[in-house]
């Protein structure tokens, strides 16, 4: 059960990664159709913020819930 539940957590930590690496291309590659969202900088900051969060969440479970 326990590997099951860290597992999860890993994938679901690294989902939400890939999901905002995507925001993060569209806003480089595409950023001319996004309207809502001006400051395009002040938007993949957003993004970047979201991928840090992610990627101490992974890094606390490598560190301290080793399987």
């Amino acid at each position: 059960m326990r590997k099951v539940l860290i597992d999860g957590l890993k994938a679901h930590a690294k989902g939400h990664i890939e999901k905002h690496k995507s925001n993060i291309e569209i806003y480089l590659h595409g950023s001319v159709g996004i309207g809502e969202h001006s400051d395009i900088i002040a938007a993949i900051e957003v993004e970047l913020n979201h991928i840090a969060h992610y990627e101490d969440q992974l890094e606390v479970i490598d560190k301290h819930f080793t399987i």
